[in-house]
């Protein structure tokens, strides 16, 4: 199935745990022509599409999958990329259309919590969605929890039944332990809310110094709501003549490349105001739709650095914002962890009641610089202060990046648990995977 009259997302997002691919082991069923037909164009639409279309063999035989995903998954082996050993491509994937029109349009359907662990035992709320159930029974970032439907096995060896528990579950009790030592037992339903993507915006004063600082947690929801929030807080800004500014994306995963394009407009100095923002290109056969964009600057604000607060959880929308500024100002970043490290992206291939996501493009900045599927490096390595709630300025990453902007210099810290202990990020990976991470961009008419 060739590009044209395809609905063109820009999406570089990982998108684990949104379908079951299970095989039935207990009743043997052969596939119908219908399902063959299925995956059969499921692999000739890969096969056109697919950045690295060319290392897919020619013996590949999709029949033999599940379904759409398991095939999505299967041409992942395929993605050798130059510099880089083994492969690369760890997002195609497959869904059932139905379920991406939610994700899609930013509608969560959980208990709008999150959770990581601080230390092995010690699983912390993270962050909590304002309209949800959770957020309506007034949890906070930084309580502690220490029972899941009444046991206290909150071990990293537990993280798969915690994560099924907190994110996949219609009904959960917790018990909290609050940051003054008391104890509280909520019990939290599931239910469809709007998610919302600015957690927080404040503006300090340190050492006779304005400071901004804005947690910008997804790029996805309604656009005209976003962009209106966005003026109201950079106005805000303005106003106050902030000379510098800390953008919390440390679990921002991604939502729509046009939100993206309007907070880096934002962000960036005017000097940068006509000049390329970033470069999107596809495989040699589909080069006719190799698209840029170039910066069109609002607001009054003309920061000549930014810091962003980061995890192995910033991803997609959040790498491309962080990309595309880099050429024209300097960068300070702080957190655990490199990015997640994803710089290419695909848009949904419909087929039968499906999407398919092929990898199929690659994204760089104005300097052509991308391919950072190792992650972007941080410039301070600190512990994610999970013991804190949003804005608090003793929380190790804001503290850090507010040290250096008064004194120069950022925090040292040694014991980052994410950092210095591989299960300890392979546990709070597995409380994350069913979170969403991508770069969405505008409809385009091929």
């Amino acid at each position: 199935m060739p590009l044209k009259n395809h609905l063109f997302i820009t999406a570089s997002f990982l998108f684990f745990g949104l379908l079951s691919c299970k095989k039935n082991n207990d009743v043997a069923t052969q596939p119908t022509p219908v399902e063959d037909k299925l995956k059969d164009t499921v692999v000739l639409d890969s096969k056109d599409v697919y950045l690295w279309y060319n290392q897919i063999p020619s013996t590949f035989n999709g029949r033999i999958y599940d379904d759409p995903n398991a095939i999505m998954e299967a041409i992942r082996q395929y993605s050798v990329e130059t510099g880089f050993t083994g492969p690369v491509d760890r997002w195609s994937f497959a869904v059932k259309q139905s379920e991406w029109d939610d994700i899609s349009s930013g509608i969560g359907g959980d208990f709008g919590l999150g959770a990581h662990f601080i230390t092995d035992g010690d699983l912390r709320v993270k962050s909590v969605e304002r309209e949800s159930p959770a957020g309506k029974a007034g949890i906070h970032r930084g309580w502690r929890i220490t029972k899941v439907d009444g046991s206290t096995n909150i071990n990293s060896s537990n993280a798969n039944a915690l994560s099924d528990k907190i994110f996949n579950s219609s009904q959960t009790s917790f018990t909290f332990q609050k940051p003054d030592g008391t104890s509280v037992d909520i019990t939290l339903n599931a239910t469809s809310y709007h998610e919302e993507p600015i957690f927080l915006d404040s503006v300090y004063t340190i050492d006779s110094k304005k400071v901004g600082y804005l947690v910008f947690n997804s790029f996805l929801g309604d656009t005209t709501t976003v962009y209106n929030r966005l003026q109201q807080v950079f106005d805000h800004f303005a106003n106050e003549n902030i000379v510098d500014l800390i953008v919390d994306l440390r679990y921002n995963g991604g939502g729509y490349v046009s939100v993206q394009e309007r907070l880096a407009n934002y962000l960036a100095p005017s000097a940068a105001n006509g000049q390329l923002m970033m470069k999107q290109q596809y495989n040699d056969k589909h080069t006719q739709y190799n698209t840029s964009a170039n910066f069109s600057k609002k607001g009054s604000l003309n920061l000549l650095r930014i810091f962003f607060i980061v995890t192995s959880g910033t991803a997609s929308a959040s790498e491309l914002l962080i990309n595309n500024l880099k050429p024209y100002m300097e960068e300070k970043l702080v957190g655990p962890t490199a990015t997640h490290g994803k710089p290419v992206g695909f848009f949904p291939i419909p087929v039968s009641d499906w999407y398919i996501f092929p990898v199929s493009f690659r994204s760089t900045n104005k300097n052509d610089e991308g391919n950072y599927y190792n992650g972007l490096p941080v410039n301070s390595i600190v512990a994610d202060g999970l013991d804190k709630d949003w804005g608090d300025v003793k929380e190790t990453c804001l503290a850090s990046a507010l040290k250096y902007i008064t004194t120069g210099a950022f925090r040292s810290q040694t014991n980052v648990p994410e950092f210095n202990n591989p299960q300890q990020l392979k546990s709070n990976s597995t409380l994350d995977k069913y979170s969403f991470k991508g770069a969405v961009g505008r409809k385009v008419s091929f």
